[in-house]
């Protein structure tokens, strides 16, 4: 009798409707079993599963949506997940932003950028899940659900998109550029095959991009994501070293040119520094991909996997910055900065296969980001279709979404060949997504104590990152202006 007791108040327990003390009430037994370890250990249990409901409240369409369709994720996909977003071709521009700011601000201004921004990763890591059980793994839900939802729209819809989208333009002109480049290493100057065209090479990379985006979730990118990283690594530190050891250029100056010893180029360099730490936009989707429950928390985890992925990446960015400052000074070319830098004035005395090596690595990691940064891109297109179908996205729709992302993204390349050259005005554009937003979002949410040092530290840095956000944004627009930039609708170079 006991144990067919015991096997009823099992099956009971996952009923949210029914307490143990109303189950036990009825029971005939309940003087005899009531203060028995058996029922303390079920009370626990019923406990357990309670604590474990409150972290399970998801959308019932994230199970249709590429990013959280499958929560397999661990500390070492978002290791990987982290470095292959937060290492590419906007680390390659830090050299140049020190012609502006000089040694010792460059330096300071490049630190405190990267523990703010490292600040601000703890902040969007806590508030991944709410306090009610529902988890925000896209970081336009949480702005939304922290400003509203025509607010938040408002203020974060077109810089996500803007960052996802242009990172996967620039991300082709880079592959694009860089096949060129590694034909014509590898054939040589003596060379009698023609060489594909500018836009013959653009076309070849998104072809390979958008048959690799056909992987279904973010989960599944997981390998690529390690490919990507370890590239991204590799580069770095092949550019930086060689740098080095070839030593100094010729006329070197670490005097700022007279054209941009200003205010305007000072926080053009700025914005350049905060595009280098430009993977916030993707932080709370990575997290998304992790189960959460009370045993292990998603949040400490993601953690984990920030602390070891940050760690690896000042390792490569700060090296890259510093040593391509001292090996090129003011003669670093502002398009392409450390890697156009290296081609230029070390091609002739670098072992080709160096060159060889590097360029390789240029172009699988730029394919590999590519499918990271695209991700938000078909997570929102394919929303649309389920929030208005109620069903998932088929998958000869998926194929189709993703070979229209391409097939934009490669035309946007064509007929804007100059966008890698607003890195400035693209960083002041996302630069509150990465130190503003977060800091808001967290008053608004967690509602800190009013005069708090939690509350004064937030407000502060939240509207300074909005003021410097302007700031930036005018300087990348002074600096184009007047230094120009080559400007050639739908034509390559």
């Amino acid at each position: 009798m006991i144990m067919e007791e015991m096997v009823e108040v099992k099956i009971s327990v996952s009923a949210p409707s029914m307490s143990l003390n109303d189950l036990f009430l009825k029971s005939p037994y309940v003087s005899r079993f009531m203060n028995t370890p058996v029922m303390k250990a079920l009370e626990n249990m019923q406990g357990y599963i309670e604590e474990v409901d409150l972290f399970t409240k998801l959308d019932p369409q994230d199970d249709w949506l590429p990013i959280t369709e499958s929560r397999k994720g661990n500390v070492y996909y978002a290791v990987f997940h982290l470095l292959s977003s937060g290492i590419g071709f906007q680390a390659l521009l830090l050299p140049f932003a020190f012609i502006s700011l000089g040694w010792i601000w460059g330096i300071i201004c490049l630190c405190v950028v990267f523990l703010w921004q490292l600040y601000t990763l703890w902040l969007l890591i806590q508030l991944h899940e709410s306090d009610s059980g529902v988890r925000h793994s896209r970081y336009l839900k949480l702005a939304m659900a922290a400003f509203g939802e025509k607010l938040g729209k408002l203020l974060a819809l077109f810089p996500i998109m803007y960052l996802s989208g242009g990172t996967c333009v620039t991300l082709i002109m880079i592959g694009g550029g860089t096949m060129k480049l590694l034909f014509h290493l590898l054939c040589g100057d003596s060379c009698t095959l023609k060489p594909l065209t500018t836009i013959e090479c653009y076309l070849v990379f998104i072809g390979a991009a958008i048959l690799l985006a056909q992987l279904p979730n973010l989960d599944s990118i997981a390998w690529v994501s390690f490919i990507g990283a370890i590239t991204a690594i590799s580069y770095c530190c092949i550019i930086w070293i060689v740098s080095i050891v070839q030593g100094k250029v010729s006329h070197i100056s670490y005097e700022p040119k007279s054209e941009t010893n200003n205010i305007f180029s000072v926080w053009n360099s700025l914005g350049i520094i905060a595009f280098a730490f430009r993977g916030h936009n993707l932080v709370l989707e990575i997290q998304g991909t992790m189960r959460s429950d009370a045993r292990q928390l998603s949040r400490l985890v993601m953690w984990k996997g920030v602390v070891y992925a940050y760690l690896v990446i000042a390792l490569c960015l700060f090296p890259l910055a510093i040593g391509g400052y001292w090996a090129y000074g003011n003669l670093l070319p502002s398009n392409g900065g450390i890697l156009s830098a290296l081609y230029k004035y070390h091609k002739h005395d670098t072992p080709k296969f160096i060159m060889i090596i590097t360029s390789m690595l240029v172009l699988i990691n730029s394919l590999s980001s590519f499918q990271i940064y695209a991700m938000p891109v078909f997570d929102n297109l394919e929303s649309r279709y389920t929030s208005m179908k109620n069903k998932p996205c088929p998958r000869w729709l998926r194929i189709a979404l993703r070979g229209f992302f391409g097939c934009l993204a490669f035309f946007i390349s064509i007929a804007l060949p100059f966008l890698p050259s607003l890195a400035g005005l693209i960083g002041g554009i996302a630069l509150p997504i990465t130190l503003a937003y977060p800091c808001f979002m967290w008053i608004v949410i967690k509602k800190p104590k009013k005069y708090s040092t939690d509350w004064y530290l937030n407000w502060t840095l939240g509207i300074v990152g909005m003021i410097l956000s302007v700031l930036v944004v005018i300087g990348a627009i002074w600096v184009i202006v007047e230094l120009g930039i080559k400007i050639h609708f739908f034509h390559p170079e």
